[in-house]
């Protein structure tokens, strides 16, 4: 009897989105290709674009022996409803959670599903997969679960080692993906279409907030030509650009220079755009990245103080911010940023720095954003016994206009921390708006006025 996978991602999209990031579930996608590769029938059911009823629906129209969910600490709440609702009527079905909310608290979902995949899930998905072709009786073979005994006990089988040569990887079953839909959405949205790739798995860098429970922090990287036959075959399906999702797609220079020749020599005409460090940015590799096609760059700089970006362990510092953006915008590239306010450790005057920092660097797209803390991540640690709550944290769903949550108790209020989200919002474009003598007319009075009031909110 052949064995049946539905493989979920269990996001449905906010009421009021406005987030510019939509795209297909990568990991699920490489889970998928690596199933069929072993000839296992596999259905994946991506919720982005789906009602609740209707991604029920699928699921339980494919009547799999196995449904495996991806889940994140922001999906756990639609993860589990879906799955309560999905058992009742699957019968012998094997629920089956990974991603990096359970790899970091596999027991929390045990209630659930009956096995949590820790780690990287290709080899053990597609051995799980075989195990229930052969009567489910060898989980306690099989690398990388967490699941409970007949009796109740937790087992948890031994870890499984990161898979170091990411070229033996097939490339994510894109053809599973509704690329209509996500192509339909970039272009309705933005003039384009796009679609994600990732090229390398781990971080050698620690901030703070970032949690690593899948990939760890060895960095592997796929060659150079493995990299750009996929950007190929993206193209083919019909996408115009290509988002490299990678932590830091531009950390090995010699890497990074090799891929954008090698875009260059074939000529496929693809846009691109990724997420670099700013002690990764100079001239010569901007004018490499504009030459094969680089669009757009985004750097995680994330405040505007020395002593902050200490806290977060950035390992950056505000003149390398200023240096990578400038190279950047010198090259001709769109620059995006990504800050973060209220951090703990921060006051009134390291706010203000960060805001007048941002506001004033030539960028094109700027974002805010308050501190989550991820599970995982040493800030989680520091702020748990804050009156952290996450387990039932979503993506709000209201329709305010700065759509962050406060999820602890923190020295600021979140009234506060959204408001200096807008006043940095707003100096940001009364810049570009006024120009530098409007501004300094118009402008520069309301800054100061806003950092007093600022100053005295709660």
């Amino acid at each position: 009897m052949a064995v049946k996978v539905v493989l979920v991602y269990p996001f449905f999209r906010p009421a009021n989105d406005n987030s510019i990031f939509r795209f297909p579930p990568l990991g699920l996608g490489y889970i998928a290709a690596a199933l069929k590769s072993h000839d296992i029938e596999v259905k994946l059911v991506d919720c982005t674009f789906l009602k609740r009823d209707q991604a029920i629906k699928l699921i339980v129209e494919g009547q799999p022996q196995i449904v495996g969910f991806y889940c994140m600490f922001s999906m756990k709440k639609s993860a589990v409803e879906l799955a309560e609702t999905c058992r009742s009527q699957l019968g012998d079905c094997l629920f089956v959670v990974g991603g990096p909310l359970p790899s970091w608290s596999p027991e929390s979902f045990l209630s659930v599903f009956d096995v949590v995949v820790v780690g990287e899930g290709e080899q053990t998905m597609v051995e799980l997969a075989k195990s229930k072709l052969h009567g489910g009786t060898a989980l306690s073979s099989i690398k990388g679960l967490v699941y409970r005994e007949n009796g109740g006990e937790i087992v948890r089988t031994l870890p499984r080692t990161f898979i170091e040569d990411l070229n033996s990887l097939p490339f994510p079953a894109r053809e599973l993906f509704d690329n209509e839909a996500y192509q339909k959405y970039y272009q309705n949205q933005f003039g384009y279409t796009t679609t994600s790739m990732i090229t390398s798995r781990g971080c050698p860098f620690s901030c703070d907030f970032c949690s690593r429970p899948i990939f760890g922090s060895d960095m592997r990287t796929r060659s150079v030509a493995n990299i750009v036959d996929e950007v190929e075959a993206i193209a083919a399906l019909g996408y115009e650009r290509v988002w490299f999702a990678d932590d830091c797609f531009t950390l090995n220079r010699t890497h990074l220079m090799g891929v954008c020749d090698e875009l260059v020599r074939r000529r496929l005409g693809v846009g691109w755009e990724c997420l670099s460090r700013v002690d990764t940015m100079d001239r010569e590799v901007a004018a490499s990245m504009k030459r094969s096609g680089c669009i757009r760059v985004f750097f995680g700089i994330e405040s505007g103080n020395n002593v902050v970006l200490g806290i977060m362990n950035k390992q950056i510092t505000t003149a390398q911010a200023q240096h990578a953006v400038e190279a950047a915008k010198a090259a001709g590239l769109q620059v995006g940023a990504f800050f973060i306010v209220g951090y703990p450790g921060e006051n009134d005057k390291t706010v203000l720095d960060t805001i007048r920092f941002a506001s004033k660097l030539p960028l094109d797209y700027l974002s805010f954003t308050l501190p989550y803390p991820i599970p995982g991540a040493p800030l989680y640690e520091r702020v748990k016994g804050d009156g952290v709550a996450i387990e039932d944290w979503e993506e709000p769903k209201n329709y305010r206009l700065i759509r962050h949550k406060l999820l602890y108790a923190s020295g600021f209020s979140e009234a506060k921390l959204k408001f200096a989200i807008a006043k940095a919002q707003a100096q940001f474009y009364g810049r570009r708006i006024f120009g530098r003598g409007g501004y300094r007319v118009l402008g520069e009075p309301l800054e100061r006025l806003t950092d007093f009031w600022f100053e005295r909110m709660h």
